[in-house]
This record gives structure tokens, C-alpha cells and sequence, in this order.
């Protein structure tokens, strides 16, 4: 897969003087099943989360509330990516190397995944991501 793989996605949006709703379905809106969320909140200004990459994982990341930027490199090239709207979403494949950065106060960022935690799934170390990645 290369960062042509990985795109922003329109969530539905079902707009109600009461307040909006969006929902998101594994194997539709997402092209994988959802097996795990979490979600990463208070962060410090000026703090970079992730900063690693997945040999399997696919992702879909949300903000929720507020803004956060998502930097992807497929080992050659990199894209930023900005999230603040909570009806779109990112899509990450594997072998991305990814960094958040960028919160905005309060920012709320909700990660849907397509498996469990599994440490050795990830690459943490950017030079082993390039070894592996860029491998004939």
C-alpha cells in the first residue's frame, strides 16, 4: 500500500436542530472491521503523539472535538493531513509511519482499529520502519 492508500472519508451526517449525529460501520463507511478504540485526550501543547507505524494495523482517525494535524510517509513521501471535523475521518493503512501534532485545546482524537493491541505489530524506530518498508 503506498500514501495514495490513505484518504480522508465523509462520514455520514444527519444534521437535527437538537444537535448532529454520525455514525460510522465497519466493511461500509470504513474499509475494515472495527476491532478496537481508543482515544487520546489533555494533551499538552505542543505535544507529538504516535511518532511509529504498523506492519498490519489499519486505522481510521477522528477528531472529535477541536484539531490536531496527522504527518503520513509512506518511507518516500510525506503528507499532512488536517482534522476538525468530527464527521470525517482519516484512513490509515499499514506501513504508514504516522505523527500527530498540532492539538488544540481540548482536542479529542478517537482512533477505530482494525484489530487488537499487539506490540509486535508495531515499528518504532524510524530507521527499522525505512529497512522494512523500502525492501525489495
Amino acid at each position: 500500500m503506498t500514501l495514495d492508500d490513505c484518504r480522508l472519508i465523509e462520514l455520514p451526517k444527519i444534521s437535527d436542530p437538537r444537535g448532529n449525529l454520525t455514525f460510522v460501520e465497519g466493511n461500509h463507511h470504513i474499509p475494515f472491521d472495527i476491532k478496537r478504540t481508543y482515544y487520546l485526550y489533555d494533551v499538552p501543547g505542543g505535544s507529538v503523539r504516535g511518532s511509529h507505524a504498523h506492519r498490519n494495523l489499519h486505522q481510521f482517525i477522528i477528531a472529535m472535538s477541536g484539531s490536531f494535524d496527522v504527518v503520513l510517509s509512506d518511507g518516500i513521501s510525506d503528507h499532512r493531513f488536517h482534522l476538525n471535523r468530527s464527521y470525517y475521518g482519516l484512513y490509515v493503512c499499514p506501513m504508514m509511519w504516522r505523527t500527530l501534532d498540532n492539538f488544540s485545546s481540548g482536542a479529542v482524537c478517537m482512533v477505530l482499529a482494525s484489530a487488537p493491541y499487539e506490540e509486535e505489530d508495531y515499528i518504532r524506530d524510524h530507521d527499522q520502519f525505512l529497512r522494512e518498508v523500502l525492501a525489495p
